[in-house]
C-alpha cells in the first residue's frame, strides 16, 4: 500500500514540476531562415532591447550571404549543410557553427517564432515569393512544433543613390521598390496565410523621413550597425513581443537619447501601419 502510495505521490509531484515548468519557460525562441539582411535586423541590437524589455530571448540565424527563397528550398530538400547558424543564447553571447543544415536548425530549439525572407533585390517581385515560398513553408511546418508561428520579414528599399546591380528591378528608383517589397510581402501573406509581417522596410522608409536619413545604411542597402540595424531590431521586438518599443531603455553606443526616440517612433508606425510611410515628428 505504501509503495502504491509513494508511486502515486511521485507521478504527482512530477505532473505539477511539467506544469510549472511550463508556466514559468517564458524564453521566446526566434529563428531567422535569411542572408545578411537578417543579421542586420537580430544579430546586434534584438537581443539587448529585449533584455531592456525584461524578456528572456534566443534568437538563431541560418547565414547565406545574398539567400534567396529558391536557395533556401533546394538547401532544405538536399539537406545541404550550406549555412552558418549564428545563435544568440540567453546570455546575449553569439555562438556561430559552420556547415549547418535547416533541418538541424529546425531541431535546436522548439521555436516559438520562424522568419522568412527573399533575397533584397527580388525581395518585391511577388512571383519568386509565390513560387518558393509555399514549398518551403510545407517543409518548415513539418519539422516544428505545432505552436510555432511562422512570420514575413518585409525588408528595406535602398538607397535612392545606391549602386546594387538589382537596384534596376525597379527602374532604381526608392519609392518603387519600397511599394514594390509591400504588395510582394502583402500578397504572399494572404496566400500562404501567414498573418505576422514584420514591417522593417517601412520603419527604415519611416525613418528616412528624419534627420536619421543619412545614416540609415552603410553601403547604399546594408543598414548602419548603429542607426538602421536599430530601427529593424525595434521593429522585430514591438512585432513579436507585442510591446510598444517607444521608451525602452537600451541605448546603442553612439546613438544619442533624442536619436533613439526617432528610430523608435519610426519602428512603432510601422507596426501601426506597416503598408504605409508615417512622416516622424
Amino acid at each position: 500500500m505504501k509503495t502504491k502510495l509513494s508511486a502515486l505521490l511521485v507521478a504527482l509531484f512530477c505532473l505539477v514540476s511539467s506544469v510549472m515548468n511550463a508556466q514559468t519557460d517564458k524564453v521566446v525562441r526566434i529563428l531567422a531562415i535569411g542572408n545578411s539582411f537578417s543579421v542586420d535586423a537580430v544579430e546586434q541590437h534584438l537581443h539587448p532591447i529585449a533584455v531592456a524589455g525584461g524578456k528572456e530571448v534566443i534568437i538563431g540565424n541560418m547565414y547565406i550571404g545574398g539567400c534567396s527563397l529558391k536557395k533556401h528550398l533546394i538547401n532544405a530538400k538536399g539537406n545541404n549543410p550550406a549555412y552558418k547558424y549564428r545563435k544568440i543564447g540567453l546570455d546575449g553571447d553569439k555562438v556561430e557553427t559552420k556547415d549547418f543544415t535547416l533541418e538541424q536548425a529546425l531541431a535546436d530549439e522548439p521555436w516559438d517564432y520562424i522568419t522568412f525572407q527573399e533575397k533584397s533585390g527580388i525581395s518585391g517581385i511577388s512571383s519568386s515569393w509565390e513560387k518558393y515560398l509555399p514549398q518551403l513553408l510545407e517543409y518548415v511546418r513539418a519539422r516544428v512544433p505545432k505552436k510555432t508561428r511562422m512570420v514575413i520579414h518585409q525588408t528595406w528599399a535602398y538607397d535612392q543613390d545606391s549602386k546594387h546591380k538589382d537596384f534596376k528591378n525597379y527602374n532604381h528608383d526608392q519609392q518603387t521598390m519600397y511599394r514594390s517589397i509591400v504588395d510582394a510581402v502583402s500578397k504572399v501573406s494572404k496566400k500562404t496565410g501567414i498573418k505576422i509581417v514584420i514591417p522593417s522596410g517601412t520603419a527604415i522608409q519611416n525613418a528616412r523621413t528624419t534627420v536619421l536619413k543619412d545614416v540609415i545604411t552603410r553601403d547604399g542597402y546594408h543598414l548602419d550597425k548603429t542607426f538602421g540595424r536599430y530601427i529593424a531590431s525595434c521593429t522585430w521586438y514591438e512585432k513579436i513581443f507585442k510591446e510598444n518599443v517607444v521608451g525602452n531603455v537600451y541605448l546603442p553606443k553612439g546613438m544619442t537619447p533624442e536619436q533613439r526616440l526617432i528610430a523608435q517612433k519610426s519602428a512603432h508606425e510601422a507596426v501601426r501601419k506597416p503598408c504605409r510611410v508615417t512622416v516622424i515628428k
